[in-house]
């Protein structure tokens, strides 16, 4: 039933039973089990049994994620003074799986050239918003990553083998931000620095993307400089919110 559920994305919301039974190899009868079940809970809806999209259950454990997540709350106040600042979006990504996912954004551009709504996941790879996280996991999770994305990495310039890219990684690391340009979008550049957790893998990223027209005509330190406080300010937060439910 789960592996369901991780066929449903942004290139395929809708899904017929006959493809589901094909793309995960599934009786008909088990398959039609799962989807009862599944409906029954809300977590898929379907329009007469012809295709399946995912269901308002799943609407529900957002909100009810919203007000859990406190990196949510933690984060709104920093990227919508960012974003009051510089002509883009600013926004707050968590890794999830083998995914980058933006959990909420501000934007003050009246052109806006990068929109990421929540729940929308970024390229792994590619991007400040990636970047910035990635470059901080330990080599033995990060190495098959890389490798995995060599022609990835290969087209933006960041290597053309895994010991060059780690190195590009560490790079970042010493930094404590990445700026990159086109690699998600072409003529956006983004800054992007991590947000750091109880451990030392950042539990996510503060990115601020923006027209390379703009950018080009702004410090970019003065940028980087801003996110990294930003970022560091949002972790303190999470940190603050930690020993505060610890003493209680």
């Amino acid at each position: 039933m789960l592996a369901i559920l991780g066929l449903f994305d942004e290139a395929r919301p809708e899904w017929t039973p006959a493809e589901l039974a094909v793309q995960l190899g599934t009786s008909r009868p088990t398959l039609y089990r799962y989807l009862k079940m599944l409906k029954g809970a809300g977590l898929v809806a379907s329009v007469d049994q012809a295709t399946y999209t995912v269901g308002p259950r799943v609407v529900e454990l957002d909100y009810l994620l919203r007000r859990a997540d406190p990196l949510v709350p933690d984060s709104e106040e920093e990227i919508e003074a960012v974003a009051a600042r510089y002509p883009g979006t600013a926004f707050v990504s968590r890794w999830y799986r083998d995914r980058v996912l933006c959990i909420t954004s501000a934007s003050s551009a009246a052109d806006v050239v990068s929109r990421f709504p929540r729940g929308k996941p970024m390229p792994v790879g590619r991007g400040a918003t990636s970047h910035a996280i990635v470059a901080y996991m330990p080599r033995r999770q990060l190495l098959p990553l890389v490798e995995a994305r060599l022609d990835d990495y290969r087209d933006i310039g960041f290597g053309s083998d895994p010991d060059a890219i780690l190195s590009r990684y560490r790079q970042v690391r010493r930094d404590g931000y990445i700026a990159s340009r086109g690699e998600v979008q072409p003529g956006v550049v983004g800054t992007a620095a991590p947000i750091f957790g109880a451990g030392p893998v950042p539990v996510g990223s503060l990115c601020l993307t923006m027209a390379e027209r703009e950018f080009a005509r702004l410090d970019p330190a003065a940028i980087a400089r801003e996110v990294m406080a930003s970022a560091a300010r949002i972790g303190d937060r999470l940190a603050s919110r930690r020993r505060l439910e610890a003493a209680e």
